[in-house]
């Protein structure tokens, strides 16, 4: 796939991808590709956001949905912001579980051409 992490700032992670492992017969992003990044993207802002909060915390991607609105042909560039989540951290403090419901996007020289929404659980670990 080889994506990277590129940023991380405001609670704002953006990834990206090459496009030439990731096509399809069209030459175009390829779909499953899309799914997994962008999965991926949002996994990653859960990540960053505990190890920013000294959280260790399982984190599982429980569900999600994909929508494609335009054919991507460049690098795969991806966002995620977890900053409007950042204050439901301290539920997963109290009770040690938290659910969210995050959201991603493709973006083409500031155009949406993909997004998604997932579902993702998150479980502090157990103190040693």
């Amino acid at each position: 796939m080889q994506m990277r992490a590129e940023t991380f700032e405001d609670h704002v992670l953006t990834t990206a991808a090459a496009l030439a492992p990731n096509t399809n017969t069209h030459g175009s992003a390829f779909g499953g590709s899309l799914y997994a990044i962008q999965a991926l993207t949002a996994w990653g802002a859960v990540y960053l956001a505990l190890a920013r909060e000294n959280l260790q915390a399982s984190i599982l991607h429980a569900s999600g949905q994909i929508k494609f609105d335009q054919p991507i042909r460049e690098t795969i560039l991806t966002r995620c912001s977890i900053a409007e989540h950042m204050n439901d951290f301290e539920q997963l403090r109290n009770t040690g579980k938290l659910r969210l419901n995050l959201s991603t996007q493709v973006v083409v020289e500031e155009t949406p051409h993909s997004s998604f929404s997932g579902d993702f659980t998150i479980r502090l670990n157990p103190q040693k």
